[in-house]
């Protein structure tokens, strides 16, 4: 089994508990089983050192704010091949480009605005569920 790191943004958990509640749905129904998870505001401070590998790129400043906006969901999966998979189930990053059916396709409104965030890799998913759980 291998675990990932998975956030429902802020504008979802804005929105209502229904779109939070399907998304979980589509991440349950794909075979992840759901190890740890929490509705939370994260501090400036986590987030920088979250999305640390963008620091200086001229969006970071804008994504720390988004991030930082409000509540976002943030949930520990586990389940065979989960990195791989979750970025499958999720789409590409701008919600244009993804497949038909995956969640950013399906709930994503902008490349900043795309739902959900998850791993890029087992190394990424390591450090980011140790920011986030402990």
């Amino acid at each position: 089994m291998q675990q990932t790191y998975f956030m429902i943004k802020p504008e979802i958990v804005a929105a209502g508990d229904q779109k939070v509640g399907e998304i979980l749905a589509m991440v349950n129904r794909a075979g992840f089983r759901i190890t740890g998870l929490a509705m939370r505001t994260l501090p400036q401070d986590l987030v920088e050192d979250f999305y640390g590998e963008h620091k200086g790129k001229p969006f970071y400043g804008d994504l720390v704010a988004y991030i930082t906006s409000g509540p976002v969901v943030t949930v520990r999966l586990e389940r065979e091949n989960a990195v791989a998979a979750l970025r499958e189930l999720i789409g590409a990053t701008n919600p244009r480009d993804a497949a038909t059916g995956t969640i950013r396709d399906l709930y994503g409104a902008s490349l900043q605005n795309n739902a959900v965030h998850a791993s890029a890799n087992p190394e990424d998913s390591a450090r980011e569920l140790g920011l986030i759980f402990g």
